[in-house]
Protein backbone atom coordinates (compact mmCIF):
# COMPACT_ATOMS: atom_id res chain seq x y z
CA UNK A 1 0.00 0.00 0.00
CA UNK A 2 2.85 2.50 0.76
CA UNK A 3 4.74 1.77 -2.23
CA UNK A 4 1.50 2.47 -4.27
CA UNK A 5 0.71 5.58 -2.46
CA UNK A 6 4.44 6.49 -2.97
CA UNK A 7 3.85 5.78 -6.48
CA UNK A 8 0.48 7.49 -7.21
CA UNK A 9 2.22 10.57 -5.83
CA UNK A 10 5.23 10.49 -7.88
CA UNK A 11 3.29 10.34 -10.72
CA UNK A 12 1.39 13.81 -9.74
CA UNK A 13 4.57 15.66 -8.26
CA UNK A 14 7.19 14.81 -11.05
CA UNK A 15 4.88 17.28 -13.40
CA UNK A 16 5.49 20.18 -11.63
CA UNK A 17 9.26 19.49 -10.67
CA UNK A 18 11.96 21.52 -12.08
CA UNK A 19 14.52 19.35 -13.65
CA UNK A 20 17.86 21.18 -13.55
CA UNK A 21 20.35 20.34 -16.20
CA UNK A 22 23.15 18.00 -14.87
CA UNK A 23 27.00 20.27 -14.19
CA UNK A 24 28.87 19.45 -16.59
CA UNK A 25 32.22 21.61 -14.97
CA UNK A 26 33.23 19.01 -13.02
CA UNK A 27 36.95 18.56 -14.06
CA UNK A 28 39.71 21.13 -14.17
CA UNK A 29 39.58 21.36 -18.48
CA UNK A 30 36.11 22.49 -18.41
CA UNK A 31 35.49 24.84 -15.05
CA UNK A 32 37.56 27.24 -16.85
CA UNK A 33 35.38 27.14 -19.34
CA UNK A 34 32.20 27.77 -17.01
CA UNK A 35 33.66 30.43 -15.30
CA UNK A 36 34.15 32.41 -18.63
CA UNK A 37 30.68 31.99 -19.62
CA UNK A 38 29.57 32.97 -16.16
CA UNK A 39 31.80 36.29 -16.67
CA UNK A 40 29.91 36.97 -20.09
CA UNK A 41 26.49 36.07 -19.26
CA UNK A 42 26.68 38.27 -15.91
CA UNK A 43 28.96 41.25 -16.67
CA UNK A 44 27.90 41.33 -20.38
CA UNK A 45 25.11 39.84 -21.81
CA UNK A 46 22.83 40.48 -18.74
CA UNK A 47 23.71 44.63 -18.66
CA UNK A 48 22.68 44.89 -22.07
CA UNK A 49 19.60 42.72 -21.92
CA UNK A 50 18.66 45.26 -19.31
CA UNK A 51 19.50 48.17 -21.60
CA UNK A 52 17.32 46.45 -23.97
CA UNK A 53 14.24 46.02 -21.90
CA UNK A 54 14.41 49.60 -20.01
CA UNK A 55 14.41 50.50 -23.83
CA UNK A 56 11.26 48.76 -24.99
CA UNK A 57 9.82 50.48 -21.56
CA UNK A 58 10.45 53.77 -22.54
CA UNK A 59 9.42 53.68 -26.06
CA UNK A 60 6.26 51.70 -25.02
CA UNK A 61 4.99 54.39 -22.79
CA UNK A 62 6.02 57.34 -24.45
CA UNK A 63 3.12 55.84 -27.18
CA UNK A 64 0.70 53.83 -25.20
CA UNK A 65 -0.12 56.82 -22.43
CA UNK A 66 -1.05 59.27 -24.76
CA UNK A 67 -2.84 56.85 -27.33
CA UNK A 68 -5.07 55.44 -24.27
CA UNK A 69 -5.63 58.88 -22.42
CA UNK A 70 -6.15 60.90 -25.92
CA UNK A 71 -7.74 58.34 -28.04
CA UNK A 72 -11.11 57.38 -25.77
CA UNK A 73 -12.97 58.50 -28.57
CA UNK A 74 -12.42 56.08 -30.85
CA UNK A 75 -12.15 53.18 -29.87
CA UNK A 76 -11.40 51.44 -32.70
CA UNK A 77 -8.33 53.00 -33.33
CA UNK A 78 -6.90 53.42 -29.84
CA UNK A 79 -7.41 49.45 -29.78
CA UNK A 80 -5.62 48.77 -32.95
CA UNK A 81 -2.31 50.98 -32.14
CA UNK A 82 -2.56 49.65 -28.52
CA UNK A 83 -2.62 46.18 -29.75
CA UNK A 84 0.37 47.06 -32.07
CA UNK A 85 2.02 48.21 -28.82
CA UNK A 86 1.42 45.42 -26.97
CA UNK A 87 2.87 42.88 -29.58
CA UNK A 88 6.55 45.35 -29.44
CA UNK A 89 6.55 45.07 -26.27
CA UNK A 90 6.56 41.39 -25.87
CA UNK A 91 8.91 41.62 -28.61
CA UNK A 92 11.33 43.47 -26.28
CA UNK A 93 11.01 41.31 -23.61
CA UNK A 94 11.53 37.80 -25.99
CA UNK A 95 14.74 40.07 -27.34
CA UNK A 96 15.98 40.16 -23.74
CA UNK A 97 15.82 36.59 -23.22
CA UNK A 98 17.67 36.42 -26.84
CA UNK A 99 14.57 34.16 -27.56
CA UNK A 100 14.92 31.97 -30.35
CA UNK A 101 11.16 30.97 -31.30
CA UNK A 102 10.52 29.16 -34.75
CA UNK A 103 6.95 29.81 -35.39
CA UNK A 104 4.89 26.76 -37.31
CA UNK A 105 1.78 27.02 -39.56
CA UNK A 106 -0.61 29.67 -39.86
CA UNK A 107 -0.69 33.48 -37.92
CA UNK A 108 -4.24 33.27 -36.25
CA UNK A 109 -6.75 35.67 -37.63
CA UNK A 110 -9.60 37.54 -35.63
CA UNK A 111 -12.36 35.84 -36.58
CA UNK A 112 -15.76 35.62 -34.37
CA UNK A 113 -16.73 32.17 -32.29
CA UNK A 114 -13.20 30.89 -32.35
CA UNK A 115 -10.59 30.23 -28.94
CA UNK A 116 -7.28 29.26 -28.96
CA UNK A 117 -5.51 26.78 -26.23
CA UNK A 118 -2.05 26.10 -25.51
CA UNK A 119 -0.24 23.59 -22.81
CA UNK A 120 1.18 25.93 -20.05
CA UNK A 121 4.96 26.04 -19.12
CA UNK A 122 5.42 29.74 -17.49
CA UNK A 123 3.95 32.85 -17.66
CA UNK A 124 6.57 33.47 -20.70
CA UNK A 125 3.95 31.13 -22.93
CA UNK A 126 1.74 34.28 -23.44
CA UNK A 127 4.52 36.77 -24.15
CA UNK A 128 5.87 34.11 -26.88
CA UNK A 129 2.61 34.65 -28.19
CA UNK A 130 1.59 38.06 -27.80
CA UNK A 131 4.17 39.25 -29.87
CA UNK A 132 3.39 37.81 -32.76
CA UNK A 133 -0.48 38.06 -31.99
CA UNK A 134 -2.69 40.71 -30.02
CA UNK A 135 -4.09 37.62 -27.92
CA UNK A 136 -7.24 38.43 -24.84
CA UNK A 137 -6.17 36.22 -22.48
CA UNK A 138 -7.60 34.18 -19.15
CA UNK A 139 -4.88 34.20 -16.44
CA UNK A 140 -4.48 33.83 -12.31
CA UNK A 141 -4.78 37.36 -10.94
CA UNK A 142 -1.43 37.97 -9.46
CA UNK A 143 -0.15 40.85 -6.55
CA UNK A 144 2.83 43.14 -7.29
CA UNK A 145 4.52 44.56 -10.63
CA UNK A 146 2.67 41.61 -12.37
CA UNK A 147 -1.11 42.36 -10.80
CA UNK A 148 -0.47 45.89 -11.84
CA UNK A 149 0.68 45.23 -15.59
CA UNK A 150 -2.67 43.16 -15.40
CA UNK A 151 -5.07 45.81 -14.69
CA UNK A 152 -3.72 48.68 -16.74
CA UNK A 153 -1.72 47.70 -19.59
CA UNK A 154 -3.30 44.30 -20.12
CA UNK A 155 -6.99 45.30 -20.10
CA UNK A 156 -6.21 46.92 -23.02
CA UNK A 157 -6.32 44.50 -25.32
CA UNK A 158 -9.41 42.28 -23.39
CA UNK A 159 -7.59 39.91 -21.21
CA UNK A 160 -9.86 38.63 -18.28
CA UNK A 161 -8.43 37.93 -14.72
CA UNK A 162 -9.69 35.23 -12.69
CA UNK A 163 -8.83 34.60 -8.95
CA UNK A 164 -8.83 30.40 -8.23
CA UNK A 165 -9.47 30.77 -4.62
CA UNK A 166 -13.12 32.72 -5.38
CA UNK A 167 -15.70 30.51 -6.47
CA UNK A 168 -18.01 33.31 -7.62
CA UNK A 169 -15.23 34.13 -10.15
CA UNK A 170 -15.85 31.15 -12.27
CA UNK A 171 -19.38 32.10 -13.26
CA UNK A 172 -18.08 35.92 -13.84
CA UNK A 173 -15.39 34.21 -16.30
CA UNK A 174 -17.47 32.52 -18.00
CA UNK A 175 -20.26 34.50 -19.10
CA UNK A 176 -17.37 37.37 -19.80
CA UNK A 177 -15.87 34.25 -22.37
CA UNK A 178 -19.13 33.76 -24.27
CA UNK A 179 -19.61 37.65 -25.30
CA UNK A 180 -16.27 37.34 -25.83
CA UNK A 181 -15.83 35.38 -28.65
CA UNK A 182 -19.29 36.94 -29.97
CA UNK A 183 -17.58 39.94 -30.80
CA UNK A 184 -16.26 40.31 -34.35
CA UNK A 185 -13.90 42.91 -33.43
CA UNK A 186 -12.11 41.10 -30.12
CA UNK A 187 -8.93 40.35 -29.91
CA UNK A 188 -8.27 36.39 -30.16
CA UNK A 189 -9.00 35.08 -26.69
CA UNK A 190 -6.36 32.41 -25.90
CA UNK A 191 -6.57 29.75 -22.85
CA UNK A 192 -4.44 27.78 -21.15
CA UNK A 193 -6.64 24.95 -19.95
CA UNK A 194 -4.48 23.18 -17.59
CA UNK A 195 -5.06 26.24 -15.11
CA UNK A 196 -1.51 25.69 -13.97
CA UNK A 197 2.50 25.86 -14.97
CA UNK A 198 3.85 22.01 -15.79
CA UNK A 199 7.12 21.28 -16.73
CA UNK A 200 6.69 21.08 -20.20
CA UNK A 201 7.53 17.35 -19.81
CA UNK A 202 3.82 16.60 -19.15
CA UNK A 203 0.16 17.67 -19.96
CA UNK A 204 -2.29 17.44 -17.06
CA UNK A 205 -6.00 17.39 -17.37
CA UNK A 206 -7.83 20.18 -19.90
CA UNK A 207 -10.47 21.91 -17.84
CA UNK A 208 -13.24 21.71 -20.07
CA UNK A 209 -14.82 25.55 -19.90
CA UNK A 210 -13.09 26.34 -22.98
CA UNK A 211 -14.76 23.65 -24.56
CA UNK A 212 -18.34 24.56 -23.95
CA UNK A 213 -18.25 27.56 -25.88
CA UNK A 214 -19.58 26.03 -29.04
CA UNK A 215 -17.10 27.78 -30.85
CA UNK A 216 -13.82 26.30 -33.14
CA UNK A 217 -10.89 25.90 -30.63
CA UNK A 218 -7.40 26.51 -32.53
CA UNK A 219 -4.64 23.98 -30.83
CA UNK A 220 -1.11 25.70 -29.63
CA UNK A 221 1.41 23.25 -28.90
CA UNK A 222 4.17 25.31 -27.04
CA UNK A 223 7.74 22.91 -26.75
CA UNK A 224 10.91 24.28 -24.90
CA UNK A 225 14.62 23.37 -26.02
CA UNK A 226 16.20 22.55 -22.29
CA UNK A 227 20.00 23.29 -24.39
CA UNK A 228 20.21 26.61 -22.49
CA UNK A 229 17.87 26.95 -20.01
CA UNK A 230 14.70 25.31 -18.05
CA UNK A 231 11.81 28.14 -18.72
CA UNK A 232 9.19 26.08 -16.49
CA UNK A 233 8.04 28.40 -13.67
CA UNK A 234 7.92 26.45 -10.58
CA UNK A 235 5.64 29.39 -8.90
CA UNK A 236 5.91 28.02 -5.62
CA UNK A 237 9.09 28.23 -5.34
CA UNK A 238 10.27 31.41 -7.21
CA UNK A 239 8.76 34.19 -8.09
CA UNK A 240 8.00 36.13 -11.59
CA UNK A 241 10.44 38.54 -10.99
CA UNK A 242 13.06 35.65 -10.16
CA UNK A 243 11.97 33.82 -12.64
CA UNK A 244 12.34 36.74 -15.33
CA UNK A 245 15.97 36.98 -13.83
CA UNK A 246 17.14 33.24 -14.06
CA UNK A 247 16.01 33.85 -18.16
CA UNK A 248 17.56 37.02 -18.69
CA UNK A 249 20.86 35.56 -16.74
CA UNK A 250 20.69 32.98 -19.62
CA UNK A 251 22.17 32.03 -23.00
CA UNK A 252 19.27 32.16 -24.57
CA UNK A 253 15.51 30.70 -24.66
CA UNK A 254 14.80 28.33 -27.37
CA UNK A 255 11.30 27.01 -27.89
CA UNK A 256 9.45 25.99 -31.21
CA UNK A 257 5.48 26.96 -31.29
CA UNK A 258 2.54 25.26 -33.54
CA UNK A 259 -0.50 26.66 -34.81
CA UNK A 260 -2.30 23.13 -35.31
CA UNK A 261 -5.25 22.73 -37.36
CA UNK A 262 -8.62 24.18 -35.90
CA UNK A 263 -10.92 21.32 -34.04
CA UNK A 264 -14.45 21.51 -33.68
CA UNK A 265 -16.68 19.55 -31.43
CA UNK A 266 -17.73 16.37 -33.51
CA UNK A 267 -21.70 15.00 -33.12
CA UNK A 268 -22.35 13.04 -30.11
CA UNK A 269 -19.00 14.03 -28.75
CA UNK A 270 -18.99 15.81 -24.38
CA UNK A 271 -17.19 18.83 -23.76
CA UNK A 272 -14.99 16.58 -21.36
CA UNK A 273 -14.35 14.50 -24.64
CA UNK A 274 -13.70 17.14 -26.95
CA UNK A 275 -11.16 18.67 -24.48
CA UNK A 276 -8.97 15.07 -24.24
CA UNK A 277 -8.87 15.07 -27.94
CA UNK A 278 -7.67 18.42 -28.01
CA UNK A 279 -4.93 17.31 -25.28
CA UNK A 280 -3.68 14.36 -27.37
CA UNK A 281 -3.16 16.90 -30.44
CA UNK A 282 -0.91 19.39 -28.71
CA UNK A 283 0.66 16.59 -26.42
CA UNK A 284 2.03 14.49 -29.71
CA UNK A 285 3.09 17.75 -31.81
CA UNK A 286 4.40 19.27 -28.67
CA UNK A 287 6.22 15.59 -27.22
CA UNK A 288 4.50 15.41 -24.33
CA UNK A 289 3.18 12.53 -22.35
CA UNK A 290 -0.39 12.91 -20.80
CA UNK A 291 -1.12 12.12 -17.42
CA UNK A 292 -4.36 11.96 -16.22
CA UNK A 293 -4.04 14.23 -13.07
CA UNK A 294 -6.13 17.69 -12.34
CA UNK A 295 -3.41 20.41 -12.10
CA UNK A 296 -5.55 22.62 -9.23
CA UNK A 297 -4.65 19.60 -7.20
CA UNK A 298 -0.73 21.56 -7.19
CA UNK A 299 -2.68 24.11 -4.79
CA UNK A 300 -4.08 22.01 -3.00
CA UNK A 301 -2.70 19.17 -0.30
CA UNK A 302 -5.76 16.98 1.26
CA UNK A 303 -5.87 16.43 5.06
CA UNK A 304 -4.03 13.39 6.99
CA UNK A 305 -7.07 12.12 8.06
CA UNK A 306 -8.56 12.46 4.86
CA UNK A 307 -5.35 10.75 3.38
CA UNK A 308 -5.31 8.06 6.36
CA UNK A 309 -8.62 7.06 5.42
CA UNK A 310 -8.21 6.62 1.79
CA UNK A 311 -5.54 4.65 3.13
CA UNK A 312 -7.18 2.30 5.40
CA UNK A 313 -10.31 1.76 2.83
CA UNK A 314 -7.48 0.78 0.01
CA UNK A 315 -5.46 -1.65 2.65
CA UNK A 316 -9.22 -3.27 3.38
CA UNK A 317 -9.94 -3.99 0.00
CA UNK A 318 -6.82 -5.44 -0.49
CA UNK A 319 -7.11 -7.75 2.35
CA UNK A 320 -10.75 -8.57 1.49
CA UNK A 321 -8.84 -9.55 -2.33
CA UNK A 322 -6.45 -11.80 -0.33
CA UNK A 323 -8.81 -13.69 1.79
CA UNK A 324 -10.86 -14.51 -1.68
CA UNK A 325 -8.40 -15.76 -3.06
Amino acid sequence: MLFFCLLVLDSFTRCFKSNPPEPWNWNVYLFPLWCCGLVIRYLIIFPIRILVLTLGWIIFLSFFIPVHCLLKGNDDLRKKIERCLVEMMCSFFVASWTGVVKYHGPRPSVRPKQVFVANHTSMIDFIILEQMTAFAVIMQKHPGWVGLLQSTILESVGCIWFNRTEAKDREIVARKLREHVQGANNNPLLIFPEGTCVNNHYTVMFKKGAFELGCTVCPVAIKYNKIFVDAFWNSRQQSFTTHLLQLMTSWAVVCDVWYLEPQNLKPGETSIEFAERVRAIISHRAGLKMVPWDGYLKYSRPSPKHRESKQQNFAQSVLRRLEEK
